[in-house]
């Protein structure tokens, strides 16, 4: 297992430098000027050319990626054009309001599409199963941006019961300390914070888990189905085993292999994904970040952003293989 997890993880750097390539280039094909940008339409072209030497942008393009490329080998994200801070320093805390906005809504996917997919396999062609697959591709054809609005109007306008935007009370901020605003208001010893925030998260968290809740209801029945029709369940069920523990304890470990596949890939596109929902519920996180970054053209926080989120998606799939020979014994890396 360990040999095979380091051959996994040397194999992940020539996919990250591929795709850091990729994007430098595609960066640089978006029309504009970071300077002309930054310092506005009035500027001189004086100015312009003093401002893009300063940045290193008047140098060529293979010197450029080499230079960027040997700051991520130390640890070097690069200095945003804009704010002129070190990306390393300041996308932690838009990351780590992905991740939080991210596995709140896979949370919400996983316990509601798990066990609709069970139950519709349970009482396959029952009501339930009709309804429950119907309501599953209507969430997976759902547009993210427009069940949120819809959110929004409903739920946070109409009834007036949960925020529309952002990640706390901006009264009454948390005191960050990890950026993770569950953690921090816990242990800042503020429950009233903890309930704050957990209602900021829940109509983000909804909007977009839902997609993912329904692939991976719709996942689950599939497998849930195919291993339900084995001989050893037919078994455990005449010798009078309960349904219950029927289904759970022996269908469903063995119908997670492609359910937890599904996870691993919806909770990698998730982080990359969030944009939307980042943008419509005013959420500070890593999709609202290189957004901004983009209409800035700021070229190290693009690349950095973007690396950073493929990297965790290729980590999240890595975890997933790793998965498979816990779920089943069957499997082993060598």
């Amino acid at each position: 297992m360990f040999s095979y997890t380091i051959r996994r993880l040397t194999a992940l750097i020539p996919v990250l430098l591929g795709m850091t390539f990729i994007v430098f280039m595609m960066i640089r094909a978006i029309p504009g000027n970071p300077a002309q940008i930054i310092l506005g339409q009035q500027a001189t072209k004086k100015a312009m050319a003093a401002l893009t030497k300063e940045l290193g942008l008047d140098r060529p393009w293979p010197t450029q990626f080499w230079e960027y490329l040997s700051g991520i080998f130390t640890g070097d994200l690069g200095v945003s054009l804009k704010s002129r801070v070190p990306i390393s320093e300041e996308i932690w805390p838009y990351l780590a309001a992905t991740i939080e906005l991210s596995l709140v809504a896979m949370l919400i996917a996983i316990v509601i599409g798990v066990n609709a997919g069970i139950i519709s396999a349970w009482f396959q062609n029952s009501w339930f199963d009709y309804v429950a697959m119907v309501v599953a591709l209507i969430g997976v054809s759902m547009p993210i941006f427009w069940l949120g609005l819809m959110e929004q109007y409903i739920v946070a306008i109409q009834w007036d019961l949960l925020p529309t935007t952002g990640r706390d009370n901006i009264r009454d901020p948390v005191e960050a300390v990890t950026n993770f605003y569950l953690i921090d208001s816990l242990l800042n010893n503020r429950f009233d914070q903890f309930i704050e925030v957990i209602r900021h998260l829940i109509l983000p968290g909804i909007a977009l888990g839902t997609i993912p809740m329904a692939i991976i209801a719709r996942m689950t029945r599939s497998s849930m189905l195919e291993v339900m029709r084995s001989d050893y369940i037919r078994t455990a069920r005449a010798k009078g085993m309960k349904m219950f523990w029927v289904v759970y304890k022996h269908s469903l470990k063995n119908a997670l292999i492609p359910v937890v596949t599904v996870i691993g890939l919806q909770t990698g596109l998730l982080l990359g994904g969030a944009i939307l929902t980042e943008t419509i519920f005013g959420w500070p996180g890593i999709g609202t970040y290189i957004y901004e970054a983009i209409s800035y053209r700021d070229y190290p926080v693009i690349q950095s952003g973007i690396l950073v989120v493929a990297a965790i998606f290729v980590l999240i799939n890595l975890v997933v293989d790793l998965l498979y020979a816990a779920i089943d014994p069957r499997i082993k890396y060598k």
